[in-house]
């Protein structure tokens, strides 16, 4: 298996001695060329005084360096970003980057101590994890000599590449070019042009394009295919006897494709019937993954490498191949395993408590969205022996969900008001908030439910002091909310925040409320999402602002095994706590609590797992928590980028056209405007506004003509030309046809 340095050194905690087999182990090094390869590095790191041997092992030197990722510029200079929250930014001059590139995690070492009103300056001590394997770039030949230029202009370098028969199509076209070797010295990289992909950005498919430019595997390698064939398809008899039998209670499934067939993967099933007391008892049935995927393995490696699903359109790039999804799937009729999280609920939708189960289920009936919402709306011409499946979703839907929500109100959370997307999470998946769509209610109705399933098992982890993820997400930052609330009060609505200095999501709920009543609520709710922190794992519980969710007990992510390593890893705690947690502080205690229900929060003064256990998650979350938040920050990019080509190819064909839009930024060079219909967003550069001298007023966010008093502010609609399209950077440039209004006397005031 390949490693990178920081994979390595994430096995060195608290300064202990670790031995090299133990090592080989954890990296996965089972040939001689990787084995010779963990030699040298630790060799290197020896030497680097950055590790020290003794008596044949190892341990972590402690020094003045700082983990961090670098973010450069196209101008040359770079900042090392730090993980931890509120931690400085490291200045790295160009000659200190120790070729270093755009993206990768380094070690840096502190030269000059910042002060308030400058960054602290370090340099480069060590590469840890290179981020660019491949580029993006066009081919040049200059003196019979091929080279790469990316096109990515924060990469500040040129790859001499290898020379084969197909370079000679490939010079002046965009290409997919994979890195042989780093920088060495005064040495250049050395690439070789792995796809030929278009004569341009605009020739080449747009899926392609975001794939090769993050560096996006759209194919699992062999050996990871055939761990996959080998898995087990039954299940053994003996797998069933320390199992909840849950085969006999209505069993169903809902989800987003319309075509309710064999070949959908479904994740997660559903229950619901009374107690004795007359509370509901909602079951949240999770496919049993870490079952088959052992810690370590080559399947495990692989889902731990890509972190996450990666949707691109109608392309998936997913967690594990679909042999792995085939058997894990809960289709109708077949038993399968599953974790159960059965959550018991008062009319009120308050959570009483709560038990966490392995179990083994039967899905009766596998539901769309859409059939569900039919089955509501019209019971007379449901069949007869489906009768209890529309009493069952009358349940959900009309009594239980609702109840969950009106408490979710009262906390402050809002919704957004946002197409339905495209992810198979029943949770709030990437957005970091619920998304309601009109199109489909039953969708965010049952997103409620199952993050209630969520916060369950976060609480049962933070009870059972196991070493969990936790998901957070921090308040927005006032300043990034400033052009919103403008915008909003120039459209007469009347945004204000409770508290001056602090971001609530009781504010939130109030703005999308406010939105409601607008004519421009699609935009609004748009530009309202851009402004929310992307949401993030953490090793402790913390606040989860697109939730309202407080930092008591924390907030996870354990519903979708199969397209997330995080919610892999937690079900594997959850597995570790069935088999092996301990229900007692010693053999001679007689009193004992019960592991899987909430009965026993607040009993615990023991650690639950085996000590070398609990030590083996805790090193491994060490990593593995900087490494997935990098992953969905990748996948976010990328999903993102691909919309972004959509828009700008859509745009290219209608070079020309005339758009109504409003205007959502504006800056000395000129406003954004967003095509509403679209939501595409373009540039009007002031060099295009021929018409008159305008001069731009920052404390009104505006411009303003001197002798016209045109202006042109927040909120203002325009009808505006799409002039012209740049593809690869996604950048529109629009003129004005008509619109903008006339500058009142504070408009022309500074």
């Amino acid at each position: 298996m390949e490693f990178s340095i920081a994979t390595l050194l994430s096995n060195f905690t608290d300064e202990k001695l670790v031995a090299p087999k133990v090592l080989e182990k954890k990296l996965g090094c089972r040939d001689q060329a990787s084995l010779e390869k963990l030699q040298i590095a630790l060799d290197l790191l020896e030497k680097m005084e950055i590790l020290v041997k003794d008596r044949g092992r190892y341990r972590r030197v402690p020094g003045d360096v700082v983990e961090a990722k670098l973010r450069c510029s196209s101008k040359g200079f770079c900042f090392a970003i730090q993980d931890v929250e509120g931690a400085d930014d490291i200045y790295i001059q160009k000659s200190h980057l120790s070729t270093a590139w755009n993206g990768d995690r380094v070690l840096v070492e502190i030269t000059k101590e910042g002060s308030r009103r400058r960054s602290p300056e370090g340099k480069v001590r060590l590469i840890l994890d290179r981020a660019n394997p491949s580029v993006l770039a066009r081919v040049k030949l200059s003196n019979s000599h091929y080279q790469a230029v990316p096109l990515d202009d924060r990469l500040l370098f040129e790859l001499d590449l290898q020379e084969n028969h197909s370079l000679d199509q490939a010079v002046d076209h965009l290409v997919h070019v994979e890195v042989l070797r780093y920088p060495l010295g005064e040495n250049p990289p050395i690439g070789k042009v792995a796809r030929i992909l278009g004569s341009d950005a605009e020739d080449a498919a747009d899926t392609d394009i975001v794939c090769c430019k993050h560096d996006l595997r759209r194919h699992f390698p062999e050996e990871v295919l055939k761990a996959a064939e080998d898995l087990p398809q039954k299940i053994a008899k003996t797998e069933l006897k320390q199992r909840l039998d849950l085969r006999e209670l209505l069993t169903i499934t809902i989800e987003s494709d319309s075509e309710s067939d064999q070949t959908t993967v479904v994740e997660n099933a559903f229950t619901l019937q009374k107690t004795e007391e007359g509370d509901w008892q909602l079951g949240v049935h999770i496919t049993d993954v870490a079952r088959l995927i052992a810690p370590d393995s080559e399947l495990d490696d692989e889902a731990r490498s890509r972190g996450t699903t990666v949707y691109l359109g109608d392309t998936v790039l997913p967690l594990l191949p679909d042999v792995v999804a085939e058997i894990c799937s809960l289709v109708p009729d077949k038993d399968r395993l599953t974790i159960s999280v059965l959550l018991t609920l008062n009319s009120a939708g308050q959570l009483l408590e709560f038990e966490i189960q392995p179990s083994v289920i039967k899905v009766d009936h596998q539901l769309s969205y859409e059939q569900a919402q039919s089955m509501l709306g019209d019971h007379q011409s449901v069949d007869s022996d489906l009768e209890s499946v529309v009493e069952m979703l009358t349940d959900l839907f009309f009594t239980l969900s609702p109840a969950v929500r009106a408490l979710r109100q009262q906390r402050g959370a809002f919704e957004l008001h946002l197409w339905p997307n495209q992810y198979p999470y029943k949770d709030e998946g990437r957005i970091g908030a619920l998304v309601v769509s009109s199109s489909l209610p039953m969708r965010s109705l049952l997103t409620e439910l199952v993050i209630l399933a969520n916060q369950a098992v976060a609480s049962h982890l933070y009870a059972l002091t196991l070493p969990g993820i936790y998901c957070i997400q921090g308040s927005p930052d006032i300043e990034e909310l400033q052009d919103l609330l403008k915008l909003g009060n120039n459209l007469e609505l009347d945004l204000q925040l409770e508290d001056e200095e602090e971001v609530s999501s009781q504010d939130y709920q109030n703005f999308t409320q406010l939105f409601a009543k607008s004519s421009a609520a699609k935009v609004l709710n748009h530009l309202l999402l851009s402004t929310l922190k992307p949401a993030g794992y953490s090793s402790k519980p913390g606040d989860h602002f697109g939730l309202a969710s407080d930092s008591d007990s924390g907030y996870t992510h354990c519903v979708s095994p199969l397209w997330r390593y995080a919610d892999l890893f937690v079900q594997r705690l959850l597995v570790a706590v069935f088999e092996q947690g301990r229900d007692r502080r010693s053999t001679r205690s007689k009193e004992r609590v019960n592991l899987r229900h909430s009965s026993c929060h607040g009993k615990i003064n023991w650690n639950v797992l085996p000590p070398d256990m609990q030590q083996e998650f805790e090193s491994h979350l060490a990593s593995l928590i900087p490494h997935l938040n990098d992953r969905e920050k990748l996948a976010q990019d990328a999903e993102v980028d691909l919309q972004g080509l959509k828009k700008a190819e859509q745009m290219k064909e209608r070079t020309g056209e005339v758009f109504s839009g409003l205007i959502t930024g504006v800056q000395s060079y000129g406003f954004f405007v967003e095509i509403e219909d679209l939501l595409v967003e373009g540039l009007v550069h002031v060099s295009s506004l021929k018409d008159d001298w305008y001069e731009y007023r920052s404390r009104h966010a505006c411009l303003v003509g001197r002798k016209n008093r045109t202006a042109y502010k927040l909120g203002d609609r325009v009808q505006v030309q799409v002039k012209s399209v740049d593809y690869y950077r996604q950048q529109i440039d629009l003129v004005t046809v008509s619109g903008g209004s006339i500058a009142l006397n504070e408009d022309l005031e500074e």
